[in-house]
């Protein structure tokens, strides 16, 4: 028999995803996430301290951000009834994660380009740090679809595998932690006070990553590429900056033959099909492993569940 607990937890998260198909992301400045945001830009500024106090106060800030924000998620969980966490508990986790966001991001860059490559450029633009200005349209096809597939991880994946593991307030400590990383993790002036994010980022998202890149590589054996998969993963999947984003750029890039390629700093995956081909196919392929990473989500809370209650016995 499934514990109360488990099955709310389980229910939450399907009404989660619900929500999240049917109405997205909010645009409003009140968001939970957009608030979050507006925080990491009054302290994440590097001028406001010296030089050398910035990785420190990096650190500071970043467990002050990450307490702040999840403190109201851990208050919900610990005080609210089963009926108040029910009706709004898949509000809170949907602000930590973002599917169909990802995906109309991604569809957006496509129209754009489609209507010119200037416009490309600038849509493409709300997506990666990287300039811009010369992509030609494969080099901005590849950075949206870079982008998503990076995300697969960051937006989905991880913040559901830490709702099933450490409940609200997991999912609200990966989100802020992401959040800040997307923010100031960067080889710039902001790379002292952005240290911390940085590596707490590349933690986190350490098993999470590998998760991901497991259910794509067997995705992709149901569609007879897993070899092909498994070659440019290995091949290519330390080419990309840090350890956690290659490798799933990699399965997916050799899954469906394609080539990411951000310019002058990495390739990964050939060019057996073009991308405008291949578009398609990337989406299905994230989300058949955004619903496999659901299905572990849920047997993980079922398991942590059942584990839970044998030792209370």
């Amino acid at each position: 028999m499934v514990p109360p607990e488990v099955a709310l937890s389980i229910l939450v998260l399907l009404v989660a995803l619900v929500v999240d198909r049917l109405f997205g992301d909010p645009h409003t400045v009140y968001h939970p996430v957009a608030l979050l945001g507006r925080f990491i830009g009054w302290w994440g500024r590097p001028y406001l301290f010296p030089p050398a106090a910035q990785r420190f106060a990096g650190v500071v800030f970043w467990s002050l951000t990450s307490a702040i924000f999840t403190l109201p998620f851990c208050l919900f969980s610990r005080m609210a009834s089963w009926y108040l966490f029910l009706l709004l508990g898949p509000f809170l986790l949907k602000s930590c994660f973002a599917w169909r966001s990802l995906e109309e991001h991604t569809l957006g860059v496509v129209a754009a380009l489609d209507d010119s490559v200037e416009n490309g450029r600038e849509r493409v633009k709300l997506l990666v740090s990287r300039d811009t200005a010369q992509l030609d349209r494969h080099h901005i096809l590849s950075a949206g679809y870079e982008s998503m597939t990076e995300n697969l991880t960051d937006s989905i994946l991880s913040p559901l595998l830490f709702f099933s593991v450490f409940g609200l307030a997991g999912a609200a400590v990966y989100r802020a932690a992401n959040t800040m990383d997307a923010m100031l993790g960067y080889r710039d002036e902001r790379e002292r006070i952005g240290w911390c994010a940085a590596r707490m980022d590349d933690l986190f998202n350490f098993i999470p990553a590998r998760i991901t890149a497991v259910l794509l590589l067997v995705y992709f054996a149901l569609c007879g590429r897993f070899s092909q998969a498994v070659r440019v993963m290995l091949r290519d999947g330390r080419k990309r900056p840090g350890f956690n984003g290659g490798i799933v750029m990699g399965a997916m890039a050799g899954g469906i033959g394609i080539r990411f390629e951000k310019p002058g700093v990495y390739t990964i995956g050939d060019d057996e099909r073009s991308l405008d081909e291949a578009g398609p196919e990337i989406i299905r392929a994230a989300r058949a492993v955004t619903l496999m990473g659901v299905v572990i989500a849920m047997g993980t809370l079922f398991l942590l569940g059942a584990l839970i209650n044998s030792t209370c016995i």
